[in-house]
């Protein structure tokens, strides 16, 4: 990063701005979306749920749109449903219809940001005016190559509901299949090493396994600290069926999934830790 360019930030905990603020003199912490946006060319953002991007975006005297963002570049990583999406793109469009907003959501958890291997998908085509710009500046906290146009406006957010409907049932076919293997009397490891070598292979089994012991750096190896919150997933997951019963496509996993993911984030045992925590909701062996 040049060493003329500021980082301006706003968090609402402010700690965690201030925090960061002591690592480097570059970052500057604001008091305000709006604040922020009167500072910078490029704005990003990235919160749990659709009712904060609506607060950071639209709100008429602190947010972003408070301030006149023409001709810049908004960026929002938030995982959120297509509502409040739509609603922020429609009304930065209507008010400023020189600056650019985009969703970009992104796959990889605190570990990828922590390696810097994050996966962004892009709402844009492939021949967006900014696309080189984009990848440039997101390139600096994910992989390259995983920077993925995704076709036009929303469908950034479409693909990472799409990822992680079909991540969030990989994490609970594991979790079932380690599950039966281990009573059955099968070594974890070795029933992981099968999966790999055979067509069960998948992401979730060979870097974040729910058994602990089996993957060193994964979540469940650590009393499921870290990693993706099984709170999280339940919330995306129930976006990514409503998103399938607004298209109408039918889901026969759906229902049991999203029942699966409300009943491991309301277990005391469960709550607040990485979504592979399921192997625990559904009972399995962690010793």
């Amino acid at each position: 990063m040049p060493s003329h360019v500021r980082i301006y930030i706003f968090d609402v905990v402010k700690k965690v701005s201030d925090e960061l603020s002591r690592q480097t003199q570059k970052v500057q912490v604001c008091s305000s979306a709006k604040e922020v946006a009167e500072n910078s060319d490029i704005i990003l953002t990235m919160v749990p749920e659709g009712s904060h991007v609506r607060s950071v975006y639209l709100d008429s005297s602190e947010g972003v749109i408070a301030a006149d963002i023409s001709n810049k570049l908004l960026i929002d990583c938030s995982t959120i449903d297509m509502a409040s999406n739509q609603a922020v793109r429609e009304l930065i469009s209507a008010e400023f219809p020189t600056a650019a907003f985009y969703d970009a959501p992104v796959s990889g958890g605190p570990l990828g940001a922590g390696k810097g291997s994050l996966a962004f998908m892009l709402g844009c085509t492939g021949n967006d005016p900014n696309l080189s710009r984009l990848q440039h500046l997101l390139g600096m906290m994910g992989d390259p190559e995983k920077i993925i146009a995704c076709g036009g406006p929303s469908l950034g957010l479409t693909a990472k509901l799409s990822n992680n409907y079909l991540s969030g049932l990989i994490a609970i076919a594991t979790a079932e299949a380690m599950n039966i293997g281990m009573r059955s009397g099968l070594d974890k490891k070795v029933l992981a090493s099968v999966f790999h070598a055979s067509t069960a292979q998948n992401c979730i089994s060979d870097r974040f396994n729910p058994v602990p012991g089996v993957c060193p750096e994964a979540p469940s190896s650590n009393g499921y600290h870290g990693g993706f919150k099984v709170e999280l997933m339940r919330k995306d997951f129930g976006l990514a069926v409503d998103t399938a019963n607004r298209v109408g496509a039918k889901l026969v996993l759906g229902q049991a999934g999203l029942e699966t993911y409300r009943g491991a984030s309301d277990d005391p045992r469960c709550k607040g830790l990485d979504s592979r925590v399921v192997y625990r909701y559904l009972g399995g062996e962690e010793g």
